[in-house]
C-alpha cells in the first residue's frame, strides 16, 4: 500500500485566520474564547464561545459567489486557498480526475438554515433566499473546494458529529492509499455558532457558561467553537518527486461504533478505535509521544476518554492535552483544527497546553501538559475524536 503524506496545511478558527497564527497561539497557550457578538445573545444562557469575529467575507470573495457561501462553506475555501499554497500549488498536479476532497461538518449551514427560519418565522416572510437549499446542504464547502480547484475525482461531504473531519482525513487518506486516488484535500469545517444552533445545544446541558477546563476536577461542560481546517494529503513518491515539503506522514487510521448510546460515550469503543489505528499504522502504544485528546470538558467524556487511554497505554501513558479550551469544541471541524496542535508536536517538539486546568481529577489520571506548553521529541502523535452516537475516529501520524 502507498505511504500519504501531509504537504500543505490552512486554517481559519478563533486563534487566528491562518496556520503560522494558529501554531503561535497554540504554543504560547492563548485562548479564542470570549463574549459572543450575535442576534439575540441576550437570550441565551450561555454567552460565550470561540468566534471567528470581525470576519468581512466582502473583502474575500466575489460579490456573485459570496450568495453562495454560508459561513462554513467561507471558511473551508479560505482555509483550502492556504492548504494549497503551502503544498507550492497553484493547480493539482498531474490528471485532475485522480484528486478530490473529503470535508467534515456536523452542521453544514447552520447559519443559512437560522437565517432562513428567522424569516419566516419571526419575521413573518413568505420567502427565504432563492439559494438557500444549496447554500445549506452539507456537502456545499466540498463542492465548492472541488470548483475552486478542479478536483473531478472522489469527493463528498462526512457527517458524523464531532467525529466528522477525522473521519474525512481517514478516508481521504485510505483513497491514497489504496490507489483510488494520488492526492485529496481534507478537513473539516463547522459555523454552529447562532442562536438557533446554541439554543439548541444549551437543551443538552453539557455547555459551560463560564469556561472550558479539560480533564480539571470542577469543570462545568464544553465551549463551543468555530472555523475550519483543510490539509493537502498526497501519495508520498509523488510529493517527493516535486520538491514539496512534507508536513507529517499520516500512518494509521480506525474508525469504530460503540453500538451503546446516542450520547453517553463507551470506553471500549473509543480504546478499539485507538488501538485499530495503532494496528493500522504497525505502531506500538511506546512509540506515541503525544495524544491530542477529544477532551470536550465534559464529566462523561474526559473519564471514559482517560480510561480508553490508560486501557490502550498503560499506567503510564504518554502526555495528553485537549486544544479545546483554546479554539472551542469546533464540532465537525474540531479534529481537523486539533490536528495541527499534532503538526505543532511532531515539527516543532511542542506540546500544547490543556488551558484552564484547576486541579487533578483523580478520574483523569493523566499528564495533560496543563496550562502552559512543553518541550517535547515526539516521533509519532495521535488525534483522537469521539463523537455523540458513538461514533470514533482515530488518527496516527509520525514526522515526514
Amino acid at each position: 500500500m502507498r505511504r500519504v503524506v501531509i504537504t500543505g496545511a490552512g486554517t481559519v478558527n478563533a486563534l487566528a485566520r491562518d496556520l503560522p497564527g494558529t501554531l503561535a497561539a497554540m504554543a504560547e497557550g492563548r485562548t479564542g474564547i470570549g463574549p459572543l457578538e450575535l442576534a439575540d445573545v441576550e437570550r441565551l444562557s450561555v454567552q460565550i464561545g470561540a468566534q471567528v469575529t470581525g470576519w468581512e467575507p466582502e473583502a474575500l470573495f466575489d460579490r456573485t459567489k459570496l450568495s453562495l457561501y454560508d459561513r462554513f462553506t467561507q471558511f473551508a475555501l479560505v482555509a483550502a486557498v492556504e492548504a494549497m499554497a503551502q503544498a507550492g500549488l497553484a493547480a493539482v498536479p498531474g490528471d485532475p480526475v485522480r484528486w478530490g476532497c473529503v470535508m467534515g461538518t456536523a452542521g453544514g449551514g447552520n447559519g443559512t438554515v437560522n437565517d432562513a427560519f428567522r424569516a419566516v418565522f419571526a419575521e413573518g416572510k413568505n420567502r427565504v433566499h432563492p439559494f438557500t437549499v444549496p447554500r445549506l446542504m452539507n456537502n456545499a464547502a466540498a463542492s465548492h473546494i472541488t470548483m475552486a480547484w478542479g478536483l473531478m475525482g472522489p469527493a463528498f461531504s462526512v457527517a458524523t458529529a464531532c467525529a466528522s473531519s477525522n473521519h474525512a482525513i481517514g478516508l481521504a487518506f485510505q483513497m491514497i492509499r489504496a490507489g483510488m486516488a494520488d492526492g485529496m484535500l481534507a478537513g473539516g469545517s463547522e459555523a454552529m455558532l447562532t442562536f438557533g444552533g446554541l439554543k439548541a445545544w444549551e437543551g443538552l446541558r453539557v455547555m459551560s457558561p463560564e469556561g472550558c477546563h479539560p480533564f480539571s476536577l470542577g469543570r462545568t461542560g464544553m465551549v463551543q467553537g468555530e472555523g475550519a481546517a483543510v490539509f493537502v494529503l498526497e501519495e508520498y513518491e509523488a510529493a517527493r518527486a516535486r520538491g514539496a515539503e512534507i508536513l507529517a506522514e499520516i500512518r494509521g487510521f480506525a474508525m469504530t461504533s460503540d453500538a451503546g448510546d446516542i450520547v453517553m460515550p463507551s470506553v471500549d469503543g473509543a480504546a478499539r478505535a485507538m488501538r485499530g489505528a495503532l494496528a493500522d499504522a504497525g505502531i506500538a502504544p511506546g512509540e506515541v509521544g503525544y495524544i491530542n485528546a477529544h477532551g470536550t470538558g465534559t464529566a462523561a467524556n474526559d473519564r471514559t476518554e482517560a480510561a480508553a487511554i490508560r486501557a490502550v497505554f498503560g499506567e503510564a501513558p504518554p502526555p495528553v492535552s485537549s486544544t479545546k479550551a483554546m479554539h472551542g469544541h469546533c464540532i465537525g471541524a474540531t479534529g481537523a483544527i486539533e490536528m495541527i496542535a499534532c503538526l505543532l508536536a511532531l515539527r516543532d517538539g511542542v506540546l500544547a497546553p490543556t488551558l484552564g486546568f484547576q486541579a487533578p481529577d483523580p478520574d483523569c489520571p493523566l499528564d495533560v501538559v496543563p496550562n502552559a506548553a512543553r518541550k517535547a521529541d515526539v516521533p509519532v502523535a495521535m488525534s483522537n475524536a469521539f463523537a455523540f452516537g458513538g461514533l470514533n475516529a482515530v488518527l496516527v501520524l509520525s514526522r515526514g
